[in-house]
């Protein structure tokens, strides 16, 4: 349900509704627009219904949120969110494009493509170190060691750092390392994993499950959301279909479909998407054409000799290639890189 205040309501009048609320036993959230403020109320609808509501100093109406994903909805806010990892802004104007290697190598290594990316116009380094891989006896990922080399590249490019977490267990490891948290395909639907997401601060990624429809992984950004965590970006990065010429199909219309039900961010990981190297630039132009906020791709300076997913990274050069291609459809479609 939807509280919608009128303008000018006084801080004393909205911290007394707040209280109200509360004393109802639901959860409030305050969400302050660019012309009005509204608060959003989370839990047993018929509780409230049964409170004149209306009655209270400052309110303009009540209106129910018919969606499942009440905090994730448009009905909730209207503008869109943006996002902020440090100075970045994810949601904004100006594209996000988050580059590196799937897996944490070495320190050399990955200082080496930080330089890069960093150097092409990347804003963000991404680089896994837990990775969740089909079979037990692919290479896991590096672990503690590996955030604290993605530490050192960004202490050495001053690029921010996204990177997995898939266990509870590591989560305050995690969060004292990453700059932004994400949550892969695998586990958006581990619902505890996004519950103890949702009492942090930080930034969360989180990915679209290859099996999950859109209204699912809206549901588990609701998690994310309910636990007092608006930080959230969401991304697609393809679904599983019976086409297999492709590692998964990129459902690009996805895009458009997220951005008219939710004010969250949405970025677009055409790597995955993909699978294949050179498919990536047509789709990551597709996904900025189609309204993404920004871009998640692999890279790697010997993608032969990578210890994930070589086959689907590009080499530093076709990615400043790409960057400058993509800045083309930005500014198509009035965007920026």
């Amino acid at each position: 349900m939807i509280i919608v205040l009128k303008p000018g309501t006084s801080k004393k009048d909205i911290s007394h509704l707040v209280a109200k609320i509360k004393k109802l036993g639901l959860k409030p959230w305050v969400s302050k627009g660019v012309e009005r403020t509204i608060i959003g109320v989370i839990g047993e609808e018929d509780i409230i219904r049964a409170k004149p509501l209306e009655a209270f100093p400052g309110v303009e109406e009540v209106l129910p949120i018919l969606k499942p994903y009440k905090l994730a909805s448009r009905d909730f806010k209207k503008e869109d969110s943006v996002i902020s990892v440090g100075n970045i802004k994810i949601g904004a104007k100006k594209l996000v494009v988050m580059a590196g290697p799937c897996s944490v190598e070495s320190e050399k290594l990955l200082i080496e493509i930080a330089v890069a990316v960093k150097k092409a116009g990347a804003d963000i380094l991404r680089g896994g170190a837990f990775k969740p891989r089909t079979s037990p006896y692919s290479f896991q990922g590096l672990g503690a060691k590996g955030l604290k080399y993605l530490a050192k590249a960004r202490e050495e490019t001053g690029l921010k750092i996204v990177t997995e977490l898939m266990d509870v267990r590591d989560m305050d490891l995690v969060v004292k390392y990453a700059d932004m948290i994400q949550i892969g395909a695998r586990n958006m639907q581990n619902f505890n994993l996004l519950k103890e997401v949702g009492k942090t601060k930080k930034p969360v990624l989180l990915k679209r499950g290859m099996s999950n429809t859109i209204k699912e992984m809206l549901m588990s950004a609701e998690y994310i959301l309910a636990g007092g965590n608006f930080n959230v970006v969401l991304c697609e990065r393809g679904i599983r279909t019976f086409e297999d010429s492709t590692r998964f199909t990129f459902d690009v219309n996805a895009i458009p479909v997220v951005k008219a039900l939710t004010h969250l961010p949405i970025i677009a990981d055409p790597s995955h998407a993909t699978g294949k190297w050179g498919l990536v630039a047509p789709c990551s132009k597709a996904a900025i054409a189609a309204g993404a906020d920004g871009l998640i791709v692999e890279v790697h300076p010997n993608p032969e000799e990578a210890f994930s997913d070589g086959e689907q990274s590009l080499l530093p050069k076709n990615f400043e290639k790409l960057m400058k291609e993509c800045a083309e459809v930005a500014k198509a479609v009035g965007r920026e890189m």
